[in-house]
């Protein structure tokens, strides 16, 4: 059975996009047509997209109507400095200009193309990805001439069954590795719930209660905005602020280069995400850091982010060592009291999601030092802290071992992926259990 090697350019009619003026409201309001661009591109085959324009846009802009069945690239974006979007698109759609779109002519499949762009991406990046632009995007001449290898329709389709069934098994192993990862941060999170209710171990009063760990003067006062909740009698509620010194650090000159040349560790707020510190990626001189009796922090203190990108808002990391930190983190500094780190640790790790929301500014107050100081906390006595920072820890670690093996089953399952892929455009995916099994063979698995 006869395989031909043929130019993208052959494989199809190639449609480009174009963004109709947004400005021009009758291109966009009310519109039922999907208008695809890199955002919608995910999942193998689209459902549908974000953005719709009318009919309007498409008689009087540069977007044009895609046949359903087609195959969208993205050909322009950031995403092509490690991948290359690809997506069957069953619906007709336009598209905009940071996208291409071929409709199979006669003799190919759609699922052979969109499968055979992901089994050579590696060398689609390679030789048609344009170096030294400013945004990532494809050489378009280079993409039409690059070649696939296409076997007869019925082949195709008999490979394509094989091979869809073959990476459905995986992707549902891969389903069942993500869940296992989702059920165990989820039985952290209930603990770590419980736990400061004082509903996941017994009370533990050997060490007295946790009226022993507060000072007289400290009176607890729930305002209305507070998130407090029943504890047992011999716990306690305090504010952050009523138990411990709370500081905000700097970020000496960068044009500075003694200050940057010392050996004191220096924290951004980028390294700290829920995790302990032992080192960090830059030091500083002590003098460098200011007033050393609230700019350098002990060990046992607890870092908040206050400001930062992504998910940063809001994690906490315990310092193992020494340190300063910038300005968009505050410490806390527990380790001067008698208030086990990794209790008031688990307390942040709990609250993480209102700490974010009470950082977001708008209607929400913004999170720095005065609001971190409100944060009501409830104190559990010390030998029962003790237990509940030990239970917590196994979690976590079993939550970290977990990670360990999802990493490797990942790694197994992309090496299986690659292999299926050029096992099946290289003609040897047979379907067969005897061949299949040599298959994963090579990768290990």
């Amino acid at each position: 059975m006869s395989w031909e090697r043929v130019r993208l350019r052959d494989l199809g009619t190639w449609y480009g996009g174009g963004t109709p003026s947004k400005a021009n409201l009758d291109f966009w309001t009310g519109g039922t047509i999907p208008w695809l661009s890199p955002k919608d591109m995910g999942a193998e085959t689209l459902a549908d997209t974000q953005d719709h324009v009318t009919r309007a846009a498409i008689t009087a802009s540069s977007t044009k109507l895609v046949p359903a069945g087609s195959v969208a690239v993205v050909t322009r974006s950031g995403i092509l400095e490690r991948t290359i979007p690809v997506a069957l698109v069953p619906f007709e759609t336009t598209m905009n200009q940071d996208m291409k779109a071929v409709a199979p002519g006669s003799g190919i499949d759609a699922r052979w193309i969109a499968w055979g762009l992901r089994a050579f991406e590696r060398d689609l990046l390679r030789d048609t990805r344009k170096a030294g632009t400013t945004v990532a995007s494809i050489e378009m001449p280079r993409w039409y001439n690059f070649e696939l290898p296409v076997p007869p329709l019925e082949e195709q389709r008999r490979i394509i069954a094989i091979l869809e069934d073959q990476l459905s098994r995986l992707d549902a192993a891969d389903e069942q590795l993500r869940k296992a990862r989702r059920c165990g941060a989820a039985l952290l999170r209930s603990a770590l719930t419980v736990g400061l209710r004082g509903e996941l171990v017994p009370d533990d009063l050997s060490e007295g209660g946790a009226s022993a760990l507060l000072t007289d003067d400290v009176v607890f006062e729930a305002g209305e905005q507070d998130r407090v909740w029943s504890v047992p009698s011999s716990w306690r509620w305090a504010r952050i602020g009523d138990l411990f010194q709370v500081n905000i650090g700097s970020t000496p000159p960068r044009g500075d280069s003694h200050a940057w040349s010392g050996d004191l560790p220096w924290v951004s707020s980028g390294e700290v995400s829920f995790c302990r510190l032992a080192s960090t990626r830059e030091t500083i001189e002590r003098a460098a850091a200011g007033n050393p009796r609230t700019r350098i922090q002990p060990p046992g203190t607890i870092l908040l982010a206050m400001i930062g990108e992504g998910k940063t808002r809001g994690q906490a990391a315990i310092l193992d060592v020494e340190a300063a930190h910038n300005q968009n983190c505050a410490s806390i500094r527990v380790s001067e009291t008698q208030v086990l780190p990794e209790y008031i640790y688990g307390y942040l790790e709990e609250r993480y999601l209102e700490t974010r929301r009470g950082g977001a500014g708008g209607q929400q107050p913004a999170l720095n030092k005065t609001a971190i100081q409100k944060f009501p906390v409830p104190i559990a006595p010390l030998a029962t802290q003790r237990t509940l920072v030990s239970r917590w820890e196994e979690l976590r670690e079993n939550n970290r071992r977990l990670e360990c093996s999802l990493k490797s089953a990942k790694k197994r399952s992309e090496a299986l992926r690659r292999s299926l892929l050029t096992a099946a455009f290289s003609g040897r995916l047979t379907g067969s259990a005897e061949e299949m099994s040599v298959v994963a063979g090579r990768t290990g698995t």
